[in-house]
């Protein structure tokens, strides 16, 4: 079983309370999300190689497939991290920040060579924003565990939420649209 203690020099002052700022109590939340992002990463592979050769025939979608593996492999690692015990938050914080910048700024480097001539304007701003909704609230998280104020790991939860949003509306256009 977890241990549900904070780690020393960490905030929270009854045992097994959740608190933003300490992983203690948030065992199951990692636990789940690890699964999760695991099993809809295999999905988003599976729905790339049916589909393979379609998307390899539009300029704009092997860079969606790829932003959307790279923001399911931010919101694993990210849940993975939370699992490691006893780390101090401020750690954690560093960790997420190293993970999570390359998810947020690779993706943006496709975004902005992805352009299409001919293309609809909206391709590209519906990947920006999606994109950005899923990976600013990671990284939020990551600044305030740094800092110790923000909301802490609460942020995780909104961007894991937004990340598997994302990328399952990416794997619909990968899937389905494409076919049309």
């Amino acid at each position: 079983m977890l241990s549900t203690r904070n780690a020393p020099g960490e905030r929270g002052d009854k045992l097994g309370a959740m608190h933003a700022y300490s992983t203690a109590g948030w065992e199951n939340f990692f636990v789940a999300e690890v699964g999760a992002a695991a099993a809809l990463t295999g999905l988003l592979f599976v729905a790339v190689s049916i589909n393979l050769t379609k998307i390899l025939a539009l300029p704009q979608l092997p860079g969606r497939a790829g932003e959307s593996l790279l923001i399911l492999m931010g919101a694993l690692a990210t849940a993975t991290l939370g699992l490691v015990p006893g780390q101090p938050s401020t750690t954690l914080g560093v960790e997420l920040l190293a993970v999570l910048a390359p998810v947020w700024a690779f993706p943006m480097l496709l975004q902005a060579h992805a352009r299409v001539p001919g293309a609809p304007a909206h391709w590209i701003w519906t990947r920006v924003v999606f994109h950005q909704i899923a990976t600013l609230p990671m990284l939020a998280a990551g600044v305030s565990l740094c800092v110790g104020a923000g909301g802490g790991l609460y942020w995780l939860v909104a961007g894991t939420i937004l990340s598997f949003t994302a990328a399952v509306l990416n794997a619909w256009v990968l899937l389905i649209e494409i076919q049309r």
